[in-house]
């Protein structure tokens, strides 16, 4: 099991490059999921206690105001990262998220990732740069929809 979860860390975009013995230090956090298409994956507000790295299927990023509609404000798919929210107090997710596929994912445990890289600072730096870099993605990502919501024509 060890092993075949270090492969497929090795092949996630997220942990390429990082050393095989720190592969395999991350991978005890790790399991395989599957979701449904139209499963909730997460809602906003609730506690983050995980993010996911998808391995098939695609993930609709949703945000919801009251008495409105759900507004998708991303699609992630194959190789993307799922969640951030479980890195930074309170540890609640900020979106909702919903199979728009059946979807094939290795879900990661946010304390015990947050332990390990307590425990190896140099780690947990590197992987305080790949995920601050989806952070920014996502922001981004975020901004370009409520240009097209509430932008006004030249």
């Amino acid at each position: 099991m060890m092993r075949d979860m270090t492969a497929l860390l090795r092949a996630s975009p997220v942990f390429a490059g990082l050393e095989e013995g720190e592969l395999a230090f991350i991978s005890g956090c790790g399991w395989n999921v599957h979701f449904r298409e139209g499963d909730t994956i997460f809602k906003f507000g609730e506690p983050a206690d995980r993010f996911f790295v998808l391995r098939g299927g695609t993930v609709g990023i949703e945000i919801r105001a009251p008495g409105r509609p759900a507004r998708r404000l991303e699609t992630l798919g194959e190789g993307e990262v799922l969640g951030w929210s479980w890195l930074f107090p309170p540890y609640t997710w900020q979106f909702d998220a919903r199979a728009l596929t059946d979807v094939r994912a290795t879900a990661f445990d946010g304390t015990c990732l947050r332990d390990k890289c307590d425990a190896d600072p140099r780690l947990g730096y590197e992987l305080m740069k790949r995920f601050a870099g989806i952070v920014t993605a996502r922001l981004q990502s975020a901004r370009m929809q409520l240009l097209d919501l509430y932008g006004h024509p030249l």
